[in-house]
């Protein structure tokens, strides 16, 4: 399927195109809010700290990933490896902090903070859509293997109805890629009125910043969106050519 000139013409090229812009705009727009101090001048970590003392988001741990610091009593703090590694864990309602948001007193490091905090309280009021999110975690794990093992099967048989299974399955991560985009959007929205509640957002810099890098972050799960409905419509238009 790779050496089909509709593959190349319809997903590959659109999809590194958008892939690169996408990149570019974020490391653009990380790279412009990492350097601007926040008007609080408070790192990720504290900024963290403040939300959780001055708002109503919950008791949740924080951690930075590999190296734990004495100096936080009571939260478990550890150095993650690489850029870009924060997230939350849903499991042990935990928010990881790389150190590149944890000890900067940046916008972005409280743009991400935000974000993840958001993330945070949507998982306490059991959010309907990140629990439909959740529950097709388990599929979408195996699912693009499966999909593309059957999809791979099929052409290799000359099997029809063994390309439609595998589609099917391939629609699971589609389905999940196109409602990450309402979770994220929502935890990026819960994320500003945590900033405005814990007294964080002091300036028009920081407002302008934290949106600025919100909106570049939303963008990367916009472009997977994408990519993932244009192979979708692919393999649907390569099974109905088979028949």
């Amino acid at each position: 399927m790779f050496f089909d000139s509709n593959y190349l013409l319809f997903v590959l090229l659109p999809t590194m195109l958008i892939s690169l812009l996408a990149q570019g705009y974020v490391r653009s727009t990380f790279g412009k809010w990492q350097r601007q101090r926040n008007s609080a001048g408070l790192t990720g970590r504290a900024i963290a700290q403040q939300i959780i003392r001055r708002t109503e988001v919950g008791d949740v741990r924080f951690e930075r990933a590999t190296q734990r610091s004495a100096a936080a009593a009571g939260v478990r703090v550890e150095r993650g490896a690489g850029a870009f590694g924060d997230h939350y864990d849903p499991r042990s309602h935990t928010v990881r902090l790389s150190a590149e948001t944890a000890d900067r007193p940046s916008v972005a490091a409280m743009a991400v903070v935000a974000h993840e905090l958001g993330h945070a309280w949507q998982h306490e009021v059991r959010s309907p859509l990140i629990q439909m999110r959740s529950a097709l975690l388990p599929a979408v794990s195996l699912g693009p293997q499966l999909a593309f093992g059957l999809i791979f099967a099929g052409l290799l048989i000359n099997l029809v109805g063994l390309i439609w299974l595998g589609i099917a399955f391939f629609g699971l991560v589609v389905l999940f890629s196109i409602l990450t985009l309402p979770v994220e959007f929502d935890a990026s929205r819960r994320g500003m009125i945590l900033l405005r509640q814990a007294g964080l957002m002091q300036s028009t810099s920081d407002e302008r910043g934290t949106r600025a890098v919100l909106r570049a972050a939303a963008l990367t799960y916009v472009a997977a969106a994408l990519t993932a409905v244009l192979q979708l419509l692919y393999y649907i238009s390569m099974a109905q050519r088979r028949r």
